[in-house]
């Protein structure tokens, strides 16, 4: 048995390629609606936040015999989580890395090495911020725009938790854009414009993250952009393509994980 770690359309398309080519596989995913996008393609799912004790009784309980972890850039806890399992279980673990975004010239694209130092960064480079860094980070830029007269917007996914979130965080409704990414960039600079923003903040999510598409919109208007660098990699085995990680697959999977 496989298990992907599939908090992304990368990790989705991996779990079903693999079981196209004859893998045992399921998909861990943390919502329902990441079920109902996993199993569009007929892979088995588990959809449920795992911590690492719960982790390692899954692989323990289905006979794991390999990780994929291909989550979002930006999920390190559930990478470390992991690889400390994989470590344990003595299986291995690979990590499936999509590619950074290429940073164009642009005299108003500045770099954050984390969350907190974005949030503050943006609140001195206009008044209107527009946000599409997810629900869990509004907190930090909340608290950093307090006592500033900037107005933030949330763009985040159409869910009612996350709604919930949203509002918990002091975003009225008309500070919330409700959609399910990714966007054009056409309707990335419809949105700016719409909501008159002079600051878009994003993480190096890739161009499967939609990071370029913002980017170019953004500087289409001429907004001040700023760009949160993902975490330093922590797996030892990483792919950067899906053939170099099948190709370590047949190595791990097919000489002695059977």
């Amino acid at each position: 048995m496989i298990l992907v770690l599939a908090g992304t359309l990368d990790g989705r398309d991996i779990a079903a390629r693999l079981q196209t080519e004859g893998y045992d596989v399921i998909a861990s995913v943390v919502s329902e609606y990441g079920r109902e996008l996993a199993e569009q393609s007929g892979v088995a799912v588990q959809a449920a936040p795992m911590n690492e004790e719960e982790l390692a009784r899954f692989v323990s309980v289905k006979g794991v015999r390999l990780i994929i972890d291909a989550t979002h850039p930006f999920a390190v806890k559930v990478s470390r989580n992991a690889a400390h399992v994989a470590e344990t279980a003595g299986i291995p673990c690979l990590r499936y890395e999509r590619q950074s975004s290429q940073l164009p010239k642009y005299g108003r694209l500045y770099l954050a090495d984390g969350m907190e130092s974005a949030a503050q960064l943006s609140t001195t480079l206009g008044k209107t911020i527009f946000l599409t860094t997810g629900s869990h980070t509004l907190s930090c830029f909340r608290k950093a725009a307090k006592g500033t007269d900037c107005r933030l917007i949330a763009r985040v996914l159409p869910q009612p938790e996350i709604i919930t979130s949203c509002m918990a965080n002091g975003f009225s409704p008309a500070d919330i854009v409700a959609l399910q990414g990714p966007f054009s960039q056409a309707l990335n600079r419809a949105l700016f414009e719409e909501y008159k923003a002079e600051v878009m903040v994003t993480k190096d999510s890739g161009y499967v993250g939609g990071t370029d598409a913002k980017i170019a919109a953004a500087m289409e208007l001429g907004l001040a952009i700023v760009l949160i660098l993902r975490p330093p990699l922590l797996q030892k085995n990483v792919f950067w393509s899906y053939d170099e990680l099948v190709g370590q697959i047949v190595l791990d999977y097919q000489k002695g994980c059977e």
